[in-house]
C-alpha cells in the first residue's frame, strides 16, 4: 500500500470516468438534464481536485523515487502490468490537470447550451486520460492514455467548436496520431529488448548508440507534434481558434505539456547519447519557433490565434531548457510548463469573457474596455504581465532559469530565447493596449457588463497561482529539484560509460 493508505492514483484517474458514467444515465427534460450534467461534472471534478491535494501534502520531496506506487500483475508472462506512480516531475502535472478541469467546467456553464451532457462527459473522460497519462509507470498504459486524450479533445473541438471545427479537429487528430504510430514502434522495441513494460525498469537498460538514434527519432515524431515544435505546429492555431473557450484552456494548460513530459520521461533517461547528438537540432528548431512564431503573433488580428502562436513560442523555451541537460535548464523548463499552463489558460479565459459578450475575437473590434470593465482589465493585465515574464509573476522564474541553463550550454541559444522574451512583450503589450486602452469606437461596447460572480470565482484560483508561483517559486521547485538532479546525474553517468555494440 502506498503513502496515502489507499490506491489514490487509481481513484484520481477513474473517479472522473465514474462521473461520466453516471451522466450517461441522466434522464428528463433537456434543461433539467443540462443542469444536472453541469453540477455532476463540477462536483466530480472538485472532489477529484480535493483528493489530489493529498499528493501536495504527503509527497516526499527528499527522494527521486516514484511514490504512491500501485502495482498489479496483469499478464506477467509478457511483462505487462498495471503500474501507477508519480515522482517529482509528474506530480505537479497531475495537480495541474485536476485544478484546471473544474475551472473549465465553470467557464462552460453558460457558453455551452447544446448537448451539455455529452460535453461534460467528454471533459470528464479527458480528465481521466490526462491524470492517467501522468501517473502511468507502464509503457502500454502510458500509450493508451497518451492517445486516449485525442478522442474527447477531437469531440470537444469537432462538435462544440467554431465554423471550421471539423477541419481543425481532423487536423489535430491526424497530426498527433501519425506521429504517435512511430512512438508505438519504439515502445514495442523497448518491450522486446527489456522483456517488460515497467518504465523504471527500462532506466537500467543500456542501449547501443546507433539504436538510440532510431528510437529518439521515433519518440521525437510523436512528442514534437504534441509540444508542438516548429515546423509541425500548424495544427495548434486552428485547434485553438475553433475550440470552445474551455477546450482552448485545457489544450494550452495541460495537453501541450504531454510532449515535453514525454521527452523528460523517455528520451532523456533512456537515450542519453542520442539526446547529446540531437540537442543542436532541437536548439535550432526551438529558437526558430521562439522567434518566428513571436513575429507571426505580432501580425495576428484574432486574439485567440495570437495567444496560440505565443504558446508555440513559450513551449520553444521549454524544449530549449529540457535539452540543455543541466539542472537550471530542466528545472526552468518544468516550471515554465506549469506557469504556462496557468497563465496561458487564463489568457484564453480572458478572450472567452469578451467573446461571450460580443461574439468576436477580432482585436480591432475592441478598444477602451478598461473604462467599462475595470475589474476585467485588471485581471487581464495580471495575466499579460505573467505571459511577458514580469518579475513577481509566474512566467519569470522558469524563463530566467532556462536562459541561464541555455547560456551554459550555448550562449547563442540563450540569446535566441531572450530575443523571444522581448518579442513576447511586444505582441502581448500591443494586444493589451489595443483592446483595453484604446478609444471606444463602437456603441455596443459601452453596455458591456464587468466580470460576473461566476467569472470572478473562475479567475480567482488562477490569480492566486500566478502571484504565488512568481513570489514564492521555491514551493514548486522543491517538488522536482531532487528528481531533476537524479535525471542529470543519470545522464552524466550514462555519457561516461563505454559505448555498446548492440542493444
Amino acid at each position: 500500500m502506498n503513502a496515502a493508505g489507499f490506491p489514490l492514483l487509481s481513484l484520481l484517474t477513474f473517479l472522473p470516468l465514474l462521473g461520466a458514467g453516471i451522466l450517461l444515465f441522466v434522464r428528463g427534460e433537456e434543461q433539467a438534464v443540462a443542469a444536472n450534467a453541469r453540477w455532476t461534472a463540477l462536483w466530480t471534478s472538485l472532489i477529484t481536485f480535493g483528493l489530489s491535494l493529498i499528493l501536495w501534502f504527503q509527497f516526499d520531496k527528499t527522494t527521486a523515487d516514484f511514490q504512491f506506487v500501485e502495482r498489479l500483475d496483469w499478464m506477467p508472462e509478457f511483462g505487462l502490468g498495471y503500474h501507477m506512480g508519480v515522482d517529482g516531475i509528474s506530480v505537479l502535472f497531475v495537480l495541474l490537470s485536476t485544478a484546471l478541469t473544474p475551472l473549465c467546467i465553470l467557464s462552460s456553464w453558460e457558453a455551452i447550451q447544446s448537448r451539455v451532457r455529452e460535453y461534460m462527459i467528454a471533459f470528464l473522460v479527458l480528465e481521466t486520460m490526462m491524470i492517467g497519462m501522468f501517473s502511468s509507470l507502464d509503457m502500454v498504459m502510458f500509450y493508451i492514455f497518451f492517445e486516449g486524450v485525442l478522442i474527447p479533445m477531437f469531440l470537444i473541438i469537432g462538435v462544440w467548436g467554431g465554423a471550421r471545427r471539423v477541419y481543425a479537429a481532423y487536423k489535430l487528430f491526424l497530426y498527433t496520431l501519425l506521429g504517435s504510430l512511430l512512438m508505438l514502434l519504439a515502445l514495442l522495441a523497448l518491450w522486446y529488448a527489456a522483456g517488460t513494460t515497467y518504465i523504471p525498469a527500462l532506466f537500467e537498460l543500456r542501449i547501443a548508440p546507433h539504436v538510440q538514434v532510431w528510437l529518439f527519432l521515433a519518440f521525437f515524431a510523436s512528442f514534437a507534434v504534441k509540444v508542438p515544435m516548429w515546423p509541425v505546429h500548424t495544427w495548434l492555431p486552428d485547434a485553438h481558434v475553433e475550440a470552445p473557450t474551455a477546450g482552448s484552456v485545457i489544450l494550452a494548460g495541460v495537453l501541450l505539456k504531454m510532449g515535453a513530459y514525454g521527452f523528460l520521461r523517455f528520451s532523456l533517461p533512456l537515450l542519453p547519447q542520442a539526446v547529446e547528438w540531437f540537442a543542436p537540432l532541437i536548439f535550432a528548431l526551438s529558437v526558430i519557433a521562439v522567434v518566428y512564431t513571436s513575429l507571426v503573433a505580432l501580425a495576428q488580428e484574432d486574439m485567440k490565434k495570437l495567444i496560440a502562436y505565443s504558446s508555440v513560442a513559450h513551449m520553444g523555451i521549454v524544449t530549449i531548457g529540457i535539452f540543455t541537460m543541466n539542472h537550471q535548464g530542466i528545472s526552468g523548463a518544468i516550471f515554465q510548463m506549469l506557469s504556462h499552463g496557468v497563465v496561458s489558460g487564463a489568457l484564453f479565459l480572458c478572450v472567452g469573457v469578451l467573446y461571450d459578450r460580443v461574439h468576436s475575437r477580432e482585436i480591432l473590434r475592441y478598444g477602451g474596455v478598461a473604462k467599462i470593465m475595470p475589474v476585467y482589465a485588471a485581471v487581464f493585465m495580471l495575466f499579460t504581465m505573467g505571459s511577458v515574464a514580469l518579475p513577481g509573476t509566474a512566467g519569470f522564474p522558469g524563463e530566467f532559469l532556462v536562459i541561464v541553463g541555455a547560456w551554459h550550454a550555448n550562449p547563442w541559444v540563450a540569446f535566441g530565447a531572450a530575443l523571444g522574451m522581448i518579442l513576447g512583450a511586444a505582441y502581448m503589450l500591443w494586444l493589451y493596449r489595443r483592446v483595453i486602452f484604446s478609444r471606444i469606437t463602437r456603441d455596443d461596447l459601452r453596455v458591456l457588463l464587468d466580470l460576473s460572480p461566476r467569472e470572478v470565482v473562475t479567475f480567482a484560483p488562477l490569480i492566486v497561482l500566478t502571484l504565488w508561483m512568481g513570489l514564492y517559486p521555491s514551493s514548486f521547485f522543491s517538488f522536482f529539484e531532487v528528481s531533476v538532479a537524479a535525471l542529470v546525474t543519470r545522464h552524466e553517468a550514462a555519457m561516461a560509460l563505454p559505448r555498446l555494440a548492440g542493444m
